[in-house]
């Protein structure tokens, strides 16, 4: 295995994660070996010491909070003095965490988890390869070691109007040619349209979109793809009908369509896992079978009249990304239903190193927290999938593989980096990816919670030439393979709850296929505030930036000179209870830096929990904010989507900028004013909501106000809206 390396964090800071499914050891090495940042300010400082005292004994209040958090079985340190020369502190403040080591042995009696700080740590080549539970001792197959079928299985004849053909094997040259000409221009036609309430916007590499094919009509069952004989049967009883959303995306996908899919949801979840793994082995059943076929051809050919190009340079053909373990036992068992093999090879190895039942959430967990979080959360895997003739066979070496799942750290681990270190001593291997021609991408907002640059990574290094043969027979490789054009021919599936545009830059810029990008998002959002179940006075204020460079000085401006001023006018006792939600993790920084050292923020005691926040801090300032001794608490993005926090106390809310999930809009607004209602600690209807924005917000703001209020929010002169 190559060594660990260290990447730059994106999206406001260094990908974050869940403890071992109760939120265990995250990113404890923040500020060790130095001095803490005084990140919070008590109303009353005389008191500290005995705060210590008290902070030994949690409150009962504190207690539960503790333990709706999952943080039972921590224990809470004694608090640190804060210091009071801020200066030097905030000169010798890191701020991201110091690397540490990382396990990644399995111990079933404790979930582990990789979606923390650890994305980022260093472990030396020899301790990973020592434990890492995913590692495969195989020797690399030759081309002769190739599945067998039934030669009756499907005709000899090639069917001229199978996608598969004319996508791949066989596609009109003209067509081919012309849009591949496109593409290297950037060419692209747009068009808009709406099937069964979803939109639809295609982009064509073609200069004049009415040269090329519509886009295919709605299905409405299987019955109507042209699947492999061993598949209809199965694929006909698990799911004879298609839902509405289906019958838009099963045509897209089996025409070989770039998809990106924004509309993913827990109830939908398990069928759009169905069609990426129909389709998937679909794929794998044609490819494999061809070139079966082919070999028993050529055995008979006695005069080396039949050249076959059927191949790539390596096996594996498809390219599962996905967040997390228990994701990968989904999208296995899935496969496994709509294949439906005699035997599982290894499967008690896979089962042992990949399930976790014993982590389990409450109910009362939000459900797509549970629909990730459940089970086992370890965002750190790759595993090999090689598909006999009637055997699945898990933990296969990757170039004797089918199908590749693993996730974006797990692939980059696995192709290794260069970086750092002598290039001599390091060994690269991204061979395996080189003919891959289906990419899926499932629970990809997830990801973006995660290190988004891994994605990146993995995408980069997708359909290569290889450095070596690996036994490649180069006279059976597909043309476009040699001419280094299968970047065209790749489909990617990428399915996630929303848009945002690290995705649409994702589908831009990677969506090269010569078929066309199709986005398919919801017709129209009615808008989160239109469901929060409480009164509030909700109040937007736009400000200006001149561009997406300049855009965090503008935001981080317009806080501290008409937000700011808002809260200290207030007064310490009025002041109370106000949370400040912070999207990302540098402008968090930055904003806490700002209160703890600015004149103007002198008046206000404030604390901070952050992705970065281990549990006994988070508790006690959790415990502070709700009793009132913190008037303000800063809050991230990442520390709501790995924890939910149920944050009481809250009596308004500023949103410095909108979350990426209008669910998350929901929970914050909705459901922590309704807590305080409930609590007592606030009159009904008298929570207040203040959100700032900017045009470059629009995919935000469209989820949280409604579709039809985003564009005169944008566009119109007047910079302030309320909704009550």
């Amino acid at each position: 295995m190559p060594g660990r390396f260290k990447g730059p964090g994106r999206r406001g800071g260094a990908p974050r994660g869940r403890g071992g499914g109760r939120g265990r050891g995250r990113g404890r090495g923040s500020f060790r070996g130095g001095r803490r940042f005084d990140s919070a300010r008590i109303v009353d400082v005389e008191e500290v010491e005995n705060e210590e005292s008290e902070e030994e004994q949690p409150s009962l209040d504190e207690a539960s909070e503790n333990e709706d958090s999952g943080s039972d079985g921590e224990q809470e340190q004694p608090a640190s003095r804060p210091y009071f020369a801020l200066i030097q502190s905030l000169s010798k403040e890191s701020s991201a965490p110091h690397s540490k080591r990382r396990k990644l042995d399995h111990q079933p009696e404790e979930a582990k988890s990789s979606t923390k700080v650890g994305q980022q740590d260093t472990v030396a080549v020899e301790d990973d390869e020592e434990r890492d539970i995913d590692h495969v001792e195989e020797a690399e197959e030759g081309p002769d070691d190739e599945i067998v079928v039934d030669d009756d299985d499907d005709e000899d004849m090639p069917d001229s109007s199978d996608p598969f053909e004319t996508h791949f094997s066989d596609p009109d040259q003209d067509v081919l040619q012309r849009r591949l000409k496109a593409i290297q221009a950037n060419e692209y036609s747009q068009s808009h349209t709406e099937q069964n309430g979803w939109r639809l916007i295609r982009n064509l590499p073609e200069k004049d979109s009415s040269q090329s094919a519509p886009l295919p009509a709605p299905i409405h069952g299987p019955s109507s793809l042209k699947l492999k004989h061993r598949l209809v049967e199965t694929a006909n009883r698990k799911r004879p009908t298609f839902d509405k959303l289906e019958q838009v995306l099963y045509p897209l996908t089996f025409a070989y369509n770039d998809v990106l899919f924004c509309g993913r949801t827990t109830k939908n979840a398990e069928n759009l896992r169905r069609m990426a793994c129909l389709h998937s082995i679909n794929h794998i059943f044609k490819t494999r079978d061809r070139v079966i076929k082919n070999n028993a051809k050529l055995a008979k050919d006695e005069n080396n009249d039949f050249e076959p190009r059927d191949q790539g340079f390596t096996r594996p053909k498809v390219l599962m990304i996905l967040p997390t373990r228990n994701s990968a036992v989904k999208m296995v068992n899935m496969i496994c239903a709509m294949c439906e093999p005699d035997q599982q090879e290894n499967r008690k190895r896979f089962d042992e190193s990949y399930l976790d039942k014993e982590a389990k959430f409450s109910a009362d967990r939000p459900e797509d927290f549970r629909e990730l979080f459940e089970g086992n959360d370890d965002d750190m895997f790759r595993i090999g999938i090689k598909f006999t003739r009637k055997t699945i066979k898990y933990f296969a070496q990757f170039y004797n593989s089918d199908i590749l799942i693993a996730s974006p750290l797990g692939l980059r681990m696995a192709i290794g980096s260069e970086e750092g270190g002598d290039k001599k001593q390091k060994k690269m291997d991204f061979d395996f990816l080189s003919s891959i021609e289906v990419v899926v991408v499932d629970q990809a907002d997830a990801m973006l919670m995660q290190n988004w640059e891994h994605v990146e990574y993995v995408f980069e290094h997708l359909n290569k030439q290889p450095r070596e043969a690996h036994d490649c027979d180069f006279s059976r490789v597909r043309e476009w393979y040699l001419n280094e054009q299968a970047r065209y021919f790749r489909q990617t599936l990428v399915l996630s709850a929303f848009n945002t545009p690290e995705l649409a830059e994702l589908h831009r810029r990677y969506g090269t296929n010569w078929a066309g990008r199709v986005r398919v998002q919801p017709a129209a959002y009615a808008g989160a505030i239109e469901d929060l179940g409480v009164k509030a006075k909700q109040t937007f204020s736009r400000f200006e930036a001149p561009s997406v460079a300049a855009e965090p000085d503008a935001r981080f401006e317009y806080f501290t000179s008409a937000v700011v001023p808002s809260l200290t006018k207030r007064g310490a006792s009025t002041a109370g209870g106000t949370l400040i939600f912070v999207p990302s993790y540098l402008d968090f920084v930055r904003v806490r830096n700002y209160m703890a050292t600015a004149t103007a923020c002198q008046g206000l005691a404030f604390a901070s929990v952050s992705e970065y926040t281990d549990v006994p801090e988070a508790s006690r300032a959790r415990s502070h904010f709700a009793s009132g001794r913190h008037q303000v608490l800063l809050y991230t993005e990442r520390a709501h989507h790995f924890r939910r926090y149920a944050l009481r106390g809250v009596k308004r809310v500023v949103m410095y900028g909108l979350p990426d999930n209008p669910i998350f809009y929901k929970e914050i607004v909705g459901g922590f004013l309704a807590r305080s209602e409930q609590d007592l600690k606030l009159e009904p209807g008298q929570g207040s909501v203040r959100v700032m924005f900017s045009k470059y917000d629009l995919f935000k703001l469209e989820r949280v106000v409604g579709s039809k209020r985003v564009g005169k929010m944008v566009r119109e002169k007047g910079d302030t809206f309320d909704f009550i």
